[in-house]
């Protein structure tokens, strides 16, 4: 699979998918107590280590957390080089009120919205991809 770098074929590509589940950004210290196969995301700051976790797993563990997400995967292989896939599909989120918290892996972006956001979000990703 090659990466995509091309911005619009990357828009008219990307095909949204929700993921299941409610996910939580929370921060600890260190992840000693933390199953790492639990994890969907860690990155560590100054301040501790945020992961991102299924809500469920966040509650058996007690973490604290104050925003619940919906994840969504552009399936599109995108390039770690693209320039503006991130800029326009946010862009277009915020003209909705819609905020996005942007996780770039090798193979795709992957977006977490507020929860009640979920399917506007596929709506307003779907209508950029198709008028692009």
């Amino acid at each position: 699979m090659t990466p995509e770098k091309n911005l619009s074929k990357l828009i008219k590509g990307m095909t949204p998918k929700l993921n299941e589940g409610n996910y939580v950004f929370s921060t600890v210290i260190d992840l000693n107590g933390i199953n790492r196969e639990d994890t969907l995301c860690e990155f560590k700051e100054a301040e501790g280590i945020t992961i991102i976790i299924e809500q469920t797993k966040a509650d058996d563990l007690n973490l604290k957390y104050d925003f619940v997400s919906s994840w969504i995967t552009l399936t599109i292989h995108s390039s770690l080089e693209a320039v503006g896939l991130t800029a326009l599909f946010s862009n277009e989120l915020a003209k909705h009120n819609i905020s996005c918290n942007v996780v770039a892996a090798f193979y795709h972006d992957h977006i977490f919205v507020n929860k009640k956001d979920a399917n506007k979000a596929i709506i307003v990703l779907k209508e950029l991809s198709i008028n692009y």
